[in-house]
């Protein structure tokens, strides 16, 4: 066993960098006070909030107005879908890809209880929605549609630009999870088309329990939660100024690194890619031939049980995934590769492998080492 662990789940949360906890511990300094409180105190917290929003903004290209915190992800997703779509006058249709998170299908389904028609986009077999299946299910009475901009599980890339152009001429609002986005890919709205994003501090090195919500100014959006009247009225809550500080370091941080550490995570992503397809018969990669993001690889290793698998990785000091975070903790079937069709023997032997900015080539040659010697030895053929 190698002394070092590798950790290769970074598409579930990525380590806090030291320049976002050096910019945590400056607000804690100066900022961490109620924002809304009208002393000196609070005033020096509101200028926090207010700088780290504004630089939040610019990168991704909108008005701090149009910017909300929340505390996660999740959130983002459940305040932008149940805040729009109850706000919407009479147009009570929504479309949405089968492959969203659980924190968009789950509120689309809660919408569906109070009388919302959903419609679920299939996905072709590489995980990708097709544009013009996508504006055959659009109909007058849909309002809104949600499509990801990235997969969490096996990282493919939606063409969102040309689904929102579509969205737009039929005159419906557009929400995307960009939750994994931010490091590989460019997030700036007005360039993308869309009317909401969400995101989540933690997949970009910013740390847990933070995250925001863009909302094109015009959209209607009632708040799900209710006190305080804080973020413009869209979120109560007093917001968590040390956290927020770091997030708006954290996705600078992603901007500006970005055309450098994209290309280098994607050449270890296919590295790793050719190195399990070279040294193993039978491995499918998921996603494969569609564009996917730089750090992630879903691999299917036939007649292995994933569970089995992921045990014995994380005992040989291998940490990833064998889905979504979310899921992988009860190792329940992925909704993802069901809808992209693949057979239940795929599906019940899929792993994760995301890739982070610290991750190095030689960690991906040990993953080598590891990977084919378990699975040929799970099989029987050693």
């Amino acid at each position: 066993m190698n002394a070092k662990r590798i950790y290769l789940d970074n598409a579930a949360t990525t380590p806090v960098r030291a320049e976002v906890e050096q910019a945590m511990r400056e607000a804690a300094d100066g900022g961490n006070y109620n924002p809304s409180s009208l002393h000196a105190e609070g005033r020096r917290a509101r200028a926090v909030l207010d700088d780290a929003r504004a630089r939040i903004a610019a990168i991704l290209g909108a008005a701090p107005k149009e910017i909300t915190f929340t505390a996660s992800g999740t959130e983002g997703n459940n305040l932008s879908l149940m805040g729009v779509a109850r706000a919407l006058d009479g147009r009570r249709h929504i479309v949405a890809s089968a492959i969203e998170h659980h924190s968009v299908l789950e509120p689309l389904e809660r919408l569906r209880e109070e009388g919302f028609r959903v419609t679920l986009l299939p996905v072709a077999r590489d995980g990708r929605v097709d544009p013009q299946r996508f504006a055959e299910a659009l109909e007058p009475e849909t309002g809104l549609a949600a499509i990801m901009y990235a997969n969490n599980e096996v990282g493919t890339v939606q063409p969102i630009a040309e689904l929102a152009a579509i969205a737009r001429e039929r005159g419906v609002l557009v929400h995307t999870d960009a939750v994994q986005a931010p490091s590989w890919l460019p997030v700036d709205v007005r360039e993308l088309g869309i009317d909401m994003l969400s995101l989540s501090a933690h997949k970009f090195g910013g740390g847990e329990g933070v995250g925001l919500l863009y909302a094109r100014g015009g959209v209607p959006l009632a708040p799900i939660l209710s006190g305080g009247g804080q973020e413009f009225g869209r979120r109560s809550g007093t917001e968590n100024v040390v956290g927020i500080a770091g997030m708006a370091r954290g996705l600078e941080l992603a901007a500006t690194e970005r055309a450098v550490q994209a290309p280098r995570i994607a050449a270890l992503r296919d590295r790793l890619e050719a190195g399990i397809s070279s040294a193993l018969p039978e491995v499918h990669v998921n996603g494969g031939g569609a564009p996917r993001l730089a750090n992630i690889l879903n691999v299917s290793f036939a007649g292995v049980d994933s569970a089995t698998l992921l045990i014995g990785m994380d005992l040989a000091g291998l940490a990833v995934s064998a889905g979504s975070a979310c899921t992988s903790g009860t190792l329940e079937p992925s909704h993802v590769l069901q809808a992209m069709g693949l057979e239940e023997r795929l599906r019940g032997s899929a792993l994760r492998f995301s890739l982070g900015a610290a991750t190095s080539a030689e960690e991906i040659e040990r993953v080598l080492e590891i990977v084919p010697r378990m699975v040929t030895e799970l099989r029987g053929d050693g």
